[in-house]
């Protein structure tokens, strides 16, 4: 590895840093000694996630970025490589959903799951693949979800679009794998966050719906962001080297493959 790939190293790009769980994965990394560009549509969550990174004695900005817009995401990668250098490390936490039915949604629901959870993360890394290949290291994680895997009632579109980002990594895992960049995947179960309580407060029985996934669950409880942010933090490592093409379930036991 030469030293440029070693500046690569250095720096993470997380979308959906603002809360929940890409909030975790700000907090992990900078720990690990990566400088963190936290990108969210939400500019004020994002500077809290930042400002909590250089309490702790790490090195954020936070970077207002749309996933769903090319030029927004453009724009937050240029601002990240000007403050902070070269990216080595891409985090897509961005996501949406809500809990509705199939036969009850309608195309401009389909597109709006879509254009966050899947076409998201294909600007993303679309933008910063380039520099990876470039300086011959890169860690590409994505955060899929085990409805991905076993499908979950209320969230077809979201499963669906959540499957796509399963298969879309490993192809870039393939594509990748003699550039020294590595593709992988974390699949949360019931995990505690924001996006979460919006959810099931949304939704009519919203504490029967919470009770029942924690049961669901072997361990019985719901994830912690910051459980789902160590499998991260793995996969981003210089220890996964040889790890690409892999999705790892941080869910308590509630899907074993």
């Amino acid at each position: 590895m030469n030293s440029h790939s070693h500046d690569a190293a250095r720096v993470a790009l997380v979308t959906g840093g603002g809360s929940g769980i890409g909030r975790a994965v700000c907090l992990a990394l900078a720990g690990e000694g990566r400088s963190v560009a936290v990108a969210d549509l939400n500019s004020a969550t994002a500077a809290e996630t930042a400002a909590m990174v250089s309490g702790s004695g790490g090195k954020a900005i936070a970077v207002a970025v749309d996933v769903t817009s090319d030029h927004s995401v453009s724009e937050g990668y240029l601002r990240t490589i000007e403050d902070l250098g070269p990216v080595g490390i891409l985090v897509n936490c961005a996501g949406w959903d809500a809990l509705v039915p199939f036969l009850d949604t309608d195309e401009t629901f389909w597109d709006k799951v879509i254009d966050i959870n899947f076409k998201g993360m294909l600007r993303t890394t679309h933008r910063c693949l380039p520099a990876m290949v470039e300086q011959g290291w890169g860690r590409l994680v994505n955060i899929s979800s085990d409805a991905a895997l076993v499908g979950s009632s209320l969230e077809a579109v979201y499963s669906g679009a959540k499957g796509g980002v399963v298969s879309f990594t490993k192809t870039i895992a393939r594509e990748m794998a003699q550039s020294g960049i590595t593709a992988n995947v974390v699949c949360p179960g019931p995990t505690q966050t924001p996006l979460l309580e919006g959810m099931v407060a949304a939704s009519d029985d919203g504490e029967k719906v919470i009770g029942a996934m924690a049961r669901a669950v072997p361990m019985k409880r719901l994830g912690q962001p910051r459980d789902v942010a160590s499998a991260v933090a793995y996969f981003a490592s210089e220890e996964a080297a040889f790890v690409t093409g892999q999705t790892l379930s941080v869910s308590g036991g509630l899907t074993m493959a």
